[in-house]
């Protein structure tokens, strides 16, 4: 086979000889793999990665006045959701489709606005929205939008179990080592999972019977959870921090040094999203590990699922996150063990 052979694209039909298959079934594939069934499905995906084939666009787009485009909305800021951004990327490009990331400043209004710009522009077949929206209702649109930061009624319960069940087992074990007063250093209240945390985390307090200082209402950031824990009076009782993510558990375990208080001799901490520096740090972080990849491949599979006029597939029952136990987290120190740097 000579160069410009081997850099030819391959063809549909060269896939489905591989694959021992129809193209139609190859055909089938692209649009909705999951019709297949496995041993057929398994066949077709060797081939497609085998041949690296790759969907003639143009030619689909005219027989199907579609414009085989996806467009994610995210907000503009630090945490960038990088694995999950790739995992439905990935998916989406699986089925044939592009994807065009646009980063909004502003609040929920605002990227909402934008959404609808999207919508009308003609250039896009569905919408994905990672950061929360503003949005009354998406019948309006002229294209489907699936949320995977806010979740629709029918999948409410399912929502609170993938954000926020974890808050009551971060409690209930340090509870179950001694402790009895804590702090919340919350996410920004505008995105759902924060609030549903927040939600968990006083109502397991009230029902254990336990106390809680407050909750600050942060923004994700280092500087927040280091800012709450310094900000604390010297006589609180504190013992146990619940911090929005892993950042501001680092900033929380940064402000308690600047006290004199060591973790978790003086102070346990626990974080969320089971990022890398927390593994690594001393000590180690307790953490949440949350599975984005997973929850960005379900959001553009119900998108993909709108777009083409069929059911949302059913959602997996297990929950995406899991509690991970380090060395950031132990039973508290004795009533007068604790003292503030000088």
């Amino acid at each position: 086979m000579s160069e410009v052979e081997r850099k030819r694209p391959s063809t549909i039909h060269e896939v489905a000889r591989l694959a021992g298959v129809s193209h139609t079934t190859v055909s089938r594939y692209l649009q909705d793999k999951d019709s297949l069934k496995p041993k057929t499905r398994i066949k077709v995906e060797y081939a497609v990665k085998a041949l690296d084939y790759r969907p003639n666009l143009a030619a689909r787009s005219m027989r199907t006045r579609r414009t085989n485009r996806l467009a994610i909305v995210l907000a503009t800021g630090p945490n960038f959701p990088g694995r999950a951004l790739s995992a439905a990327a990935e998916t989406a490009h699986q089925a044939g489709y592009q994807i065009e990331v646009v980063s909004v400043e502003g609040g929920p209004r605002v990227r909402a606005a934008r959404i609808d710009e999207l919508a009308r522009s003609g250039q896009v077949d569905g919408i994905l929205a990672m950061s929360s929206i503003d949005l009354k209702s998406s019948r309006s649109l002229e294209v489907p939008l699936v949320r995977s930061e806010i979740h629709d009624e029918k999948l409410r319960v399912l929502g609170e179990l993938a954000g926020a069940t974890e808050v009551r087992e971060i409690i209930e074990y340090l509870a179950g080592l001694g402790h009895r007063t804590f702090l919340h250093v919350a996410g920004d209240q505008e995105f759902s999972s924060a609030r549903n945390r927040k939600s968990v985390y006083l109502e397991t307090i009230e029902r254990l019977g336990l106390r809680s200082v407050g909750v600050v209402d942060g923004d994700w950031s280092a500087q927040s959870g280091y800012d709450a824990i310094t900000a604390l009076p010297a006589d609180c009782g504190v013992t146990a921090v619940v911090a929005a993510n892993d950042v501001v558990a680092m900033g929380v375990i940064r402000g308690a040094r600047s006290r004199g208080w060591e973790v978790p001799r003086d102070l346990s901490v626990f974080g969320w999203d089971d990022e890398a520096m927390g593994q690594f740090a001393t000590p180690s972080l307790s953490t949440v590990s949350v599975d984005r990849e997973a929850q960005a491949r379900d959001a553009i599979h119900r998108l993909l699922a709108e777009i083409q006029g069929k059911p949302a597939p059913e959602r997996s029952a297990r929950t995406l996150n899991h509690v991970i136990y380090r060395e950031s987290t132990a039973p508290p120190p004795p009533a007068d063990g604790r003292s503030e740097a000088q």
